[in-house]
């Protein structure tokens, strides 16, 4: 009996390590099993997930750096330190934090998102009515600047077109409704309104601007009312005026006062935008901008006034039937849509009544700091509404605008007017000025406008860039020092085309390319001597000829001209100074390229003369291996016969050969070499070109620089010294110059090349290859 458990506990713990090689297996069979599902998987579903998609999802540490790199990309450190970002700040971050706010309020119940939303609104619209003057208003909250005047226009459409609702376009077909935009208004406003609103652009009429009296970016009143009588009598219904306080380009402000007049006689809203409407704001504002207060509706853009980034644009408008707002999307029933201005109630209460007049009076100071700074540089012309207040400054480079401090009667007896090349060329000049000044001093926040009757100009708008940029004063007065630099550049290089254009088309071989969208000194091309050349040719030339002028020491900069829509094969000189050689300038182009043309020239024919003499040699010394047979005797070619004939009678023939002279080009006889021991001297080769113009340079002086007369004394001395040298008819060979100091100019050439000295030297090498072969039997292949 004591056998038996020991054989049941033998049993038990047998089929425990059966049942554990089973567990074992059946764990290996699932396990490949599972292998074989994720690689099923992988085949027919994971190749089909983006990278970043793939696997259990990435940290935020990550993330962020993905971010990061696709923000700044491969830029390097100081690439990084010249690229500003906005000038966030604290204020900023409560915009941010704004819109966090909103996506975590959103999943509120609905009962706490209503009011809360209702507050959030009503507290907004309220202290911007009350800050920008417009009372009993609503507001809309919107993303796109374009989308509050849409949404404006929607209103008076329902308002005027009673049937719309329910007839839709088809009340519109039979009294055509038809918008006035100013020319002055932003491009593509009135096309985008088209568009998004379905109607024909003939429902658009843009307004010109004045062109006798008043500002010439203003709106023309008069003409405008006749456009409306116009429309009215051909049965059309005029329904809304968009005007201007503060146009995109210049500024200015539209009489408010006329058209609100006009607007309330023919039943028409007006709505009223632009930068100038910033000022509402401050305690003191301009009566021209005061009167948009009576509009019907202004849209106002609070993110670049008050430097908050990514806050929604507001629209301000009065309208009494709340389901007609309803129908243009000016209100929404959803209260998600109701957070768009959260951001705004975060910052307007952060930064309270005095930060927001402060930043505004900020601005407004800096455009008054340059105005006043420009009134006393010469050949600057602005364009301000307003000498006294005006938020914006724009002004130009006018070669014909008369100095500061002489008569301007007399000025404009001595300035004739530009013609029409003079005045796409000071276009061209001002768009490379208003590079220059944004990439100088980026903090000022410079852009370059396109105005109408101005042409291409310089404008300076503090209440759109100052708050994101932090723009401060010191920047302001950087920018007059930038300008003060630049103004000479351009009226010394505007000077000195004509010279250079004159000097250029006298010259042999080169050819003026007038471009007049290319800001610098002008445009050439080596022609060159042979006008059979191909183009392939002529581009060669041209490009070692820039290669050569980049070596040069010099202030001027060659280039190959601007990436896109530039001449082919043609060299592009920049901005050039008062002391600028025009003379030497283009003598030294035009050396250059015929030095690298005879160059290029010389090396295709010697190429030419090598091949020609080579194919020459060849038959010479397939002729002298006939003739050497014919002289011996067929006998003499037989091996062992030639061997014992020879023996017997020895053929004695005189060494016979020819060289190859590469200058000449063609074979000589070597008898001469044989008879007198040494190798006679070859063709010399013809000299390089050079430049006529060998100008003594200063120590120190650049290449094309005028040398100012009685400066140094040693200019006197050599140039007595050369005189000296010429009435003796000696050659004046340059002297090792010390240290520190320049080499002299290039010497005179001796009427006649010296002869070597030949006693106790060896023989001078002549140009060419002597080929001829050691034996008559061997020929030269």
């Amino acid at each position: 009996m004591e056998g038996a458990p020991e054989k049941g506990k033998m049993v038990d713990s047998t089929l425990a390590e059966m049942g554990k090689n089973l567990n074992e297996a059946m764990k290996l069979l699932e396990d490949n099993q599972r292998k074989v599902e994720e690689e099923h998987e992988k085949k027919y579903t994971r190749k089909d997930i983006p990278g970043p998609l793939q696997g259990s999802g990435q940290d935020m540490v990550s993330i962020l750096q993905l971010v990061q790199n696709l923000m700044h990309g491969d830029e390097d450190e100081e690439s990084l330190q010249s690229y500003r970002l906005q000038n966030v700040g604290e204020k900023g971050h409560m915009a941010l934090l704004g819109h966090s706010l909103a996506a975590y309020i959103s999943v509120l119940d609905r009962e706490r998102l209503r009011k809360l939303t209702t507050r959030i609104l009503s507290d907004t619209t309220l202290w911007l009515c009350r800050l920008f003057r417009f009372e009993n208003g609503s507001a809309y909250y919107h993303e796109d600047d374009r989308e509050g005047v849409l949404k404006i226009c929607r209103l008076v459409i329902h308002s005027r077109y009673e049937d719309y609702t329910t007839e839709g376009f088809n009340v519109l077909y039979s009294k055509q409704p038809v918008i006035y935009v100013s020319s002055a208004a932003r491009s593509g406003l009135g096309q985008s309104l088209c568009n998004q609103l379905g109607l024909p652009l003939s429902c658009m009429c843009h307004v010109p601007c004045n062109t006798m009296f008043g500002s010439q970016h203003q709106m023309d009143v008069a003409l405008l009312d006749r456009l409306i009588k116009e429309d009215i009598e051909s049965g059309k219904l005029p329904i809304l005026l968009v005007a201007n306080a503060g146009t995109p380009g210049a500024g200015h402000t539209d009489k408010l006062g006329r058209l609100k007049e006009l607007c309330e006689q023919h039943s028409m809203w007006l709505h009223v935008e632009g930068v100038n409407l910033a000022t509402l704001a401050l305690g003191y504002v301009s009566s021209s901008v005061l009167t948009a207060t009576k509009c019907d509706s202004m849209t106002l853009t609070l993110g670049p006034w008050l430097g908050l980034p990514a806050v929604p644009a507001v629209t301000l408008y009065r309208h009494e039937d709340p389901s007609l707002s309803l129908a243009a999307g000016l209100t929404s029933s959803q209260a998600v849509d109701k957070l768009r201005a959260l951001p705004l109630w975060l910052s307007l209460q952060y930064l309270g009544h005095n930060g927001i007049v402060e930043r505004i009076k900020h601005a407004s100071h800096l455009s008054q700091r340059l105005l006043e700074n420009l009134k006393n540089q010469d050949f600057i012309k602005t364009s301000v509404e307003d000498e006294l207040s005006s938020p914006v400054v724009v002004f130009k480079f006018s070669p014909e605008y008369p100095h500061k401090d002489s008569d301007p009667m007399l000025q404009a007896t001595q300035i004739p007017p530009m013609t029409g090349n003079e005045r796409y060329i000071c276009d061209t000049f001002n768009q490379w000025l208003g590079d220059q000044l944004a990439q100088l001093v980026p903090a000022s926040g410079v852009d370059i406008v396109e105005l109408e009757d101005e042409g291409t100009c310089v404008r300076f708008s503090p209440l759109m860039t100052s708050a994101v940029l932090g723009t401060e004063v010191q920047d302001v007065d950087q920018l007059v020092e930038c300008l003060k630099m630049k103004v000479p550049v351009l009226t010394c290089t505007l000077q000195l085309r004509e010279e250079f254009e004159h000097q250029v088309r006298r010259t042999l071989g080169l050819a003026f390319v007038e471009d007049l969208t290319w800001p610098g000194l002008g445009v050439i091309r080596y022609e060159g001597q042979n006008e059979d050349q191909q183009e392939k040719d002529r581009e060669k030339i041209n490009a070692g000829l820039l290669k050569k002028l980049n070596e040069l020491e010099s202030d001027l900069v060659f280039s190959l001209g601007p990436e896109f829509g530039g001449e082919k094969n043609c060299i592009y000189i920049g901005m050039a100074t008062e002391d600028l050689d025009v003379s030497e300038l283009v003598e030294t182009i035009a050396a250059t390229g015929r030095e690298i043309e005879e160059n290029s020239r010389l090396l295709e024919n010697m190429t030419e003369v090598v091949r020609k003499g080579i194919e020459e040699a060849q038959v010479q010394l397939q002729k002298a291996n006939e003739e050497r047979l014919l002289e011996e005797g067929l006998l003499r070619q037989i091996p062992v016969v030639g061997s014992v004939l020879n023996w017997f009678s020895p053929f004695h023939a005189s060494p016979k050969g020819q060289t190859f002279n590469l200058t000449a080009g063609s074979l000589e006889s070597t008898e001469s070499t044989y008879a007198s021991k040494a190798q006679g001297s070859g063709t010399t080769p013809p000299p390089t070109p050079t430049s006529s113009r060998n100008k003594q340079r200063l120590p120190g002086q650049k290449r094309f620089r005028r040398s100012l007369r009685n400066s140094d004394a040693f200019s006197e001395t050599s140039s007595v010294s050369h005189a000296d040298d010429l009435d003796r008819g000696e050659p004046r060979w340059p002297s090792a110059s010390p240290a520190g100091q320049e080499a002299s100019p290039d010497p005179v050439e001796p009427s006649e090349p010296l002869a070597p000295d030949t006693t106790g030297e060896k023989p001078p090498t002549p140009a060419g290859a002597d080929i001829t072969p050691p034996e008559p039997e061997v020929s030269l292949r």
